[in-house]
């Protein structure tokens, strides 16, 4: 497989010139937390139609598509990828097919349900697989849309960091949810070239960080991974295709526990009133934990779409 390449920040003002029919330039706010240990802001990527950033990449690649769309569109995520794909899919009254793994949350599986896209469910190392290979045989006719690395998908990510530096021109590090390393690319390709003293760091969760292990062993490893509420990043390994362009672009991996993470997501609702789901709450986490530094810290609250049972478990001081 052919590795991964980071947009160029011309790439990622294209982008935002596609998406602007499609994504909201979202809002970045202060984390009402007196006493943190860093002047801390929320990115609020939650507010997306969709409830997540995915309708950025997904409106980027869709519309370099052209006619092949005709045909129909397929990815393969676990929820939130899904939703901006199918969102993006009906826009364009095109056929649309996602690929799930089976622990995908019913919450997301019902969005994309009502979005119209078909959902077809295989075991999470199948599913994978289809990340990995780029392709599932019985869909090879339709685009696929890759969810981590195709180039016009992490261009689209990418215009989250423009607005962030155009919104917070003095900010020190940007904390982003690692799942496959394309939103975390993307992000720290705009914020490096617009900032290049800023640092970027990839959040991941203690049940599943494989981006941190293979810091740790200098190459993509297996690492553990264990189903958790943070449902909307993690896997058993860093892409290969993405190893080259993860390790070079960021500055590291913040790992947080459950319960730091339930504390987080707790925290934005109680303080901002910001619904965020797991994969969010380890951005938030990190940055209360001081691992991201103690000066103007951005946290992207990627998505929103939390089951309301694991929500309400959250609120009232537990760990789903």
């Amino acid at each position: 497989m052919t590795a991964a390449a980071a947009p160029s920040l011309d790439d990622v003002r294209a982008a935002a010139e596609r998406i602007a029919g499609s994504a909201i330039r979202t809002p970045l706010v202060r984390l009402g937390l007196d006493g943190a240990p860093a002047e801390i802001y929320l990115k609020l990527e939650c507010l997306q139609p969709i409830g997540s950033f995915k309708i950025r990449g997904a409106a980027s690649a869709m519309s370099l598509a052209g006619d092949a769309l005709r045909a129909g569109v397929y990815t393969a995520s676990a929820g939130n990828m899904a939703q901006g794909v199918a969102w993006e899919a009906r826009r364009r009254s095109v056929p649309c097919t996602v690929v799930v793994p089976d622990t995908a949350p019913q919450t997301k599986l019902a969005a994309i349900e009502r979005l119209g896209a078909q959902i077809v469910e295989r075991s999470f190392d199948e599913w994978w697989d289809v990340i990995a290979t780029h392709r599932f045989e019985a869909l090879s006719d339709r685009v696929f849309v890759h969810p981590v690395s195709d180039p016009a998908v992490m261009a689209g990510n990418g215009t989250i960091g423009l607005e962030i530096v155009e919104d917070l021109p003095e900010v020190d590090a940007v904390v982003v949810p690692y799942g496959g390393g394309g939103l975390s690319t993307g992000i720290a390709s705009a914020v490096k070239a617009l900032r290049p003293q800023a640092k970027v760091f990839a959040s991941e969760s203690e049940t599943s960080a494989p981006f941190a292990a293979a810091l740790a062993a200098g190459l993509p490893v297996e690492a553990p991974y264990t189903p958790s509420f943070v449902d909307g990043i993690g896997s058993r390994r860093v892409l290969d295709e993405m190893w080259p362009v993860v390790s070079s672009l960021l500055d590291g991996s913040l790992v947080a526990s459950l319960k730091d993470t339930a504390g987080a997501v707790a925290l934005t609702a109680e303080r901002n009133r910001v619904i965020a789901e797991g994969a969010a709450g380890t951005a938030v986490a990190a940055a209360l934990s001081g691992q991201a530094g103690t000066g103007t810290v951005v946290c992207v609250v990627s998505g929103g779409n939390i089951d309301a049972s694991k929500l309400s478990t959250i609120l009232a001081g537990g760990v789903p």
